[in-house]
């Protein structure tokens, strides 16, 4: 599997992956800021979250790691949380916005 069909393998995964809080995809709730496959199948994922008080905060980062070492072929995993920029709402996509309502 190549790096693209690996990055696109990734993002199914994350898209199994909700917020407690709001019934849309971390993906996309635009929370997945960066995904990089880097040599030997290791993939470094930049994410947010949407507020760092998020009851979520230990346990997200944590679930898109497991989720991701179960996609065949990924060697190791590394999540990395910023909090540069900021989450807001139109990082959402719009499907996202159209389920909650934004639009």
């Amino acid at each position: 599997m190549n790096n693209e069909e690996l990055k696109e393998k990734v993002i199914e995964k994350l898209q199994t992956i909700f917020d407690p809080e709001i019934p849309v995809s971390i993906y996309e709730l635009g929370l997945i800021y960066e995904i990089s496959i880097l040599p030997i199948n290791n993939v470094q994922i930049v994410m947010t979250l949407t507020a760092p008080s998020c009851p979520a905060a230990q346990t997200i980062p944590v679930e898109v790691d497991q989720k991701v070492r179960e996609i065949e072929g990924v060697n190791d995993v590394h999540v990395a949380v910023t909090w540069t920029p900021t989450w807001n709402k139109s990082m959402m996509s719009e499907a996202a916005q159209l389920e909650l309502g934004f639009m």
